[in-house]
């Protein structure tokens, strides 16, 4: 069974105008609301792509009540842990000339709440695939990812991680199945710009010396680069298309990145090539990408 965690679920309210003006009333043109948070993007593009997912998190008050309704709607699989004080986040995108966000706090997770996290966690056994994305609210350790990995440490689950900094760099020695950096995230790791694929390479194979297993990085427009425990070393550009929302592109390639696997018996480059398509996918369109957008990107 695949599993994600987000920690910090979210409603995003996307609205458009046609001109934002500070301190002037603006009237939206068009408004969209969906759940969101990072690993809640994955099991939605994986139930998309036609792989059962269960959704794990935190969530609180009527915000908290209508996400779990949106993922159960979709037909996803909720097991979340509920919050008693605060509520889940609205994230607010505002969409003109510019884009801005405002991003809500969410609920305060107590150290009760994170206890039953990891009792689920505990259940884990070597035929699940754990994906674990996303910051980390304030009122939660800020070593969690480690806690988590370290629990898990031996058991032979497969950890995907989607995190930036010390979040991800902490959890190297346990050895994550996949780790997925942006070309940015990773430049900041080594304190470094890194603008084409052959600039990554060096640093992603640095990342796993230090214990990942295979290293994942997205590149927008430029494409993506992974380096497998294998040795090898798949690339390349994104295919061609508009980008229309940049929201879940990255969450999309993780998403595509595990149904490729497992859909290919364990091929690395399938893994690979359906990670880049569906992440573009995303790309190209409003929403969370489909089966069918991801089919005709790989049939080019």
């Amino acid at each position: 069974m695949i599993y994600t965690v987000t920690f910090n679920p979210c409603l995003d309210y996307v609205v458009n105008v046609d001109t934002l003006t500070l301190g002037a009333v603006n009237r939206a043109s068009r408004e969209t609301v969906m759940a969101g948070g990072k690993g809640v993007n994955v099991s939605i593009v994986l139930k998309n792509l036609g792989h059962a997912s269960c959704a794990w998190g935190f969530l609180a008050g009527f915000t908290g009540d209508e996400i779990a309704r949106r993922l159960r709607d979709m037909g996803i699989d909720t097991d979340f842990i509920s919050v008693c004080e605060g509520m889940s986040r609205i994230n607010v995108k505002v969409k003109a000339a510019e884009e801005t966000e405002i991003n809500g706090i969410g609920p305060a997770i107590t150290e009760a709440d994170v206890e039953a996290l990891y009792a689920k966690i505990d259940q884990l056994t070597a035929d699940d695939i754990l994906i674990v994305s996303g910051s980390v609210p304030a009122t939660m350790p800020g070593d969690i990812y480690e806690r988590i990995l370290a629990r898990l440490d031996g058991r032979g689950v497969r950890i995907v991680v989607d995190a930036t900094r010390d979040l991800l760099v902490n959890v190297l020695p346990y050895h994550p199945f996949l780790i997925k950096p942006n070309n940015h995230e990773l430049g900041e790791i080594f304190d470094v710009v890194l603008t084409t694929r052959e600039d990554v390479v060096p640093y992603a194979k640095k990342l796993q010396e230090r214990g990942a297993r295979n290293v994942l990085v997205s590149m927008a427009g430029e494409g993506a680069v992974l380096v497998t425990e294998d040795g090898d070393v798949i690339e390349s550009p994104s295919p061609k298309g508009t980008v229309v929302n940049s929201v879940g592109a990255g969450d999309s390639m993780v998403a595509g990145f595990v149904a490729g696997y497992l859909e290919s018996d364990g091929s690395y480059e399938q893994a690979f090539r359906m990670g880049v398509c569906t992440g573009s996918a995303s790309a190209f369109s409003l929403g969370l990408a489909t089966r069918d957008q991801v089919e005709e990107l790989l049939a080019r």
